[in-house]
């Protein structure tokens, strides 16, 4: 017991020291984001909380898009009274309902943003769902593919006039480093022959990549600019799907606090995407710690990035 108690102490003031060292990240670009909007999806918690709040601070126009509207209005609370008052064009946080696991949801959100909204300066595809038993859509598809790509790439086509319209103006895709374990197997894009969850979720974040990929050369000259990233281990409650024994639990918990990422630490390489004059231009890019990464080549195979985009149409009805 003694010898346990010892480990642990021991263990805690090493993950104090380390996260000392390793200080409290803030935005590392200062500048200001207003008269600016930005779309961010599942932005009531972790990453995509903490990228509202901060570019709420640089005084942009916020738009959470959220599946759960009571813990999104909540959260757009907590963040209005970190953030403080804020006065007019200075800064604003809107709240609106959109359910990426429902292609109907995704129209009716983009319906609403363009019949309100008259420029869309920056889009963050944040939300996601991480290795989840196998379930469904609402249109059928494999929870993991159709929330975190599918729902994106719908998200992200039906808003494209206003980006264009609003040019100067970015795409901002949140993807994975467990990409590398995934593939493309358009035999089977549904899962419905096999499953495996850490598989499938590795597979929607390398077609997060290949969707960036693909857009960005679509959108060449267009000056809207198409950027995906990773943003490390992060302590969120992406990972809710995952069982921890009971008795790991403590281990677990000291080690993500020492050594995981914070949600504000996680979300700097959306926020230095989504407003850094040092990306003005700079597209089809894959970026972690706010700086360019190399991709293994199955993330940059253009033949795959088409293919996938050509069924993805199908697959959400922009083509029959």
């Amino acid at each position: 017991m003694a010898a346990a108690l010892a480990l642990a102490v021991g263990a805690g003031l090493l993950a104090a020291a380390w996260r000392w060292l390793r200080g409290a990240a803030r935005a590392v670009t200062a500048g200001s984001m207003r008269g600016k909007t930005v779309i961010i999806t599942g932005a009531n918690s972790g990453l995509g909380r903490a990228a509202a709040a901060e570019l709420l601070r640089m005084r942009a126009r916020v738009i959470m898009g959220c599946r759960d509207r009571a813990r999104a209005e909540r959260a757009a609370r907590e963040i209005r009274a970190e953030v403080g008052e804020r006065e007019e064009g200075e800064g604003e946080l809107v709240v609106r309902e959109l359910d990426l696991a429902s292609l109907r949801s995704v129209r009716a959100f983009c319906h609403r943003v363009l019949q309100e909204e008259s420029r869309l300066d920056v889009l963050i595809n944040n939300a996601g769902i991480f290795q989840c038993p196998y379930m469904k859509t609402e249109d059928g598809f494999e929870m993991q593919f159709g929330v975190n790509h599918l729902g994106h790439f719908l998200l992200t086509n039906l808003l494209l006039g206003l980006l264009k319209n609003s040019a100067p103006s970015r795409v901002v895709v949140v993807s994975s480093k467990l990409y590398k374990y995934g593939e493309i197997n358009f035999e089977d894009l549904n899962s419905e022959l096999s499953y495996n969850k850490s598989f499938c979720y590795s597979r929607s974040k390398l077609a997060n990549i290949l969707f960036a990929r693909e857009l960005a050369r679509r959108l060449e000259g267009t000056g809207v600019t198409v950027n995906s990233l990773h943003p490390g281990i992060v302590r969120t409650n992406l990972g809710r799907h995952v069982n921890i024994p009971l008795l790991a639990k403590p281990l677990f918990n000291l080690v993500s606090w020492a050594f995981f990422k914070t949600p504000l630490e996680g979300a700097q390489t959306s926020i230095y995407l989504a407003s850094s004059p040092d990306v003005e231009g700079v597209s089809g890019k894959y970026f972690g710690d706010c700086k360019e990464e190399e991709l293994l080549p199955k993330a940059m195979d253009d033949l795959v990035a088409r293919k996938l985009w050509d069924i993805s149409e199908v697959m959400v009805g922009l083509l029959k």
